[in-house]
């Protein structure tokens, strides 16, 4: 509490005649309750709380919740706008826009069979509406039913032909069916229908990269960023087209770009350690993967590459840890088997690194990495047996 020490505004001073001091004893002891009361408030509010009950938790409705989930979505936060409409939903289950909403963002964040439930009841209540349809084709394609799929968009473009998703979807179908030209054409035409759209554009990018189109690709992509900038899947996208172009650079950028939006992003971090460990910058590819390692200790992709980087550094041991841990966590890739075995062999545990190769011999149906396997079994001298194509005679790389 500030205490006035400007003395000019009392009205009472050391002429004045000297009174009694028991006047003061009731205000005193006023101030007294009041302090005891302001220190106590804490404990106070908690019991009063206590005995009314907290107040009820504000109920949005669901024009509200869906606003929200598409705030969310704008910010680039997918759960929270899945959750949001969901709780929309739930308030108005046959709110058709909700559905399409709901379906769409159940699609970008691979839930599939999810969105195929939403897509069919959508169809159920409105035939006639194209969204239904266009969510039923992205499904499918995702959970690569693509002759479904595709049976599907045939269907819906002879009765919404200008319907901008239907194109896109049925876009990347025919892409990964071998037509080439047609998935140019129906997601050139479905930029035209809806030019922020981002997935005509996501789609035009896939169809381009497939006729070798990559620089137009990666515009592609630009413009999608531009639509909606807090989307990471788009950057990942943008990055491995780069790479495809062998514009290292400019894929580090794009995996910068997510780290500014959110430096947690665990997937750039270790895009950025890959992308650095193929440079041959083993320090940069170290750091990138240890701090995908400090946010997530149970990311199995980042054991697997550190352990690569500390087998590169000659980090024997270090890389055994990593790749021990990453066979912990339940992966299947091979390179934390043999790379794991050739360590070991590397600190004169032979012993340890045999059965260890043994076993990624036995995994594996890769000629260059059962190569690399029967090496080390010879560094080890221990003659492996001989594969089906040896018997054949067939030369092993």
């Amino acid at each position: 509490m500030y205490i006035r020490r400007d003395r000019s505004n009392l009205h009472f001073g050391r002429y004045q005649r000297r009174r009694s001091q028991g006047w003061l004893i009731v205000p005193l002891l006023l101030l007294g309750v009041m302090a005891l009361v302001v220190w106590q408030m804490d404990r106070i509010e908690a019991e009063v709380a206590t005995l009314l009950g907290e107040p009820p938790t504000p109920t949005y409705s669901a024009p509200t919740m869906a606003r929200l989930g598409y705030v969310a979505y704008l910010n680039g936060n997918m759960e929270e706008a899945e959750s949001d409409f969901a709780e929309a939903l739930r308030m108005e289950p046959e709110n058709f826009d909700y559905l399409f909403e709901y379906g769409h963002l159940l699609l970008l964040l691979d839930k599939d069979t999810e969105a195929l439930d939403v897509a069919e009841q959508m169809i159920a209540l409105n035939p006639d509406d194209p969204r239904g349809p266009a969510i039923k084709i992205g499904a499918l394609y995702q959970l690569d039913r693509l002759d479904e799929a595709i049976a599907v968009g045939v269907a819906a473009l002879e009765r919404s032909p200008d319907f901008s998703l239907i194109n896109a979807y049925l876009a990347w179908a025919y892409a990964d069916t071998g037509r080439w030209e047609q998935a140019v054409q129906l997601a050139e035409h479905a930029v035209e229908l809806d030019p922020n759209s981002v997935d005509a554009y996501r789609a035009y990018a896939y169809a381009l990269t497939w006729v070798g189109a990559r620089e137009q690709a990666a515009q592609a992509l630009e413009r999608a960023i531009e639509i909606q900038p807090t989307l990471d899947f788009l950057y990942f996208e943008l990055a491995l087209t780069y790479r495809a172009l062998e514009d290292v650079p400019a894929a580090i950028e794009a995996y910068e770009r997510v780290l500014a939006m959110d430096p947690t992003n665990t997937r750039a971090l270790l895009r950025l350690c890959e992308t650095y460990f193929n440079l041959r910058e083993d320090a940069y590819a170290q750091d990138y993967c240890e701090q995908a390692l400090d946010i997530n200790p149970d990311y199995t992709d980042a054991w697997r590459q550190v352990g690569l980087v500390y087998y590169q550094q000659s980090q024997y041991q270090r890389a055994i840890d990593a790749l021990e841990r990453c066979v912990a966590l339940g992966s299947d890739d091979i390179r934390c088997w043999y790379v794991r075995g050739l360590a070991y062999y590397y600190l004169d545990r032979c012993d340890i690194a045999v059965p260890i190769l043994q076993e990624a011999m036995e995994r594996t149906q890769s000629d260059r990495v059962l190569g690399v396997i029967r090496e080390g079994l010879r560094l080890c001298q221990v003659e492996p047996e001989p594969t089906p194509t040896e018997e054949a005679g067939t030369e092993v790389p």
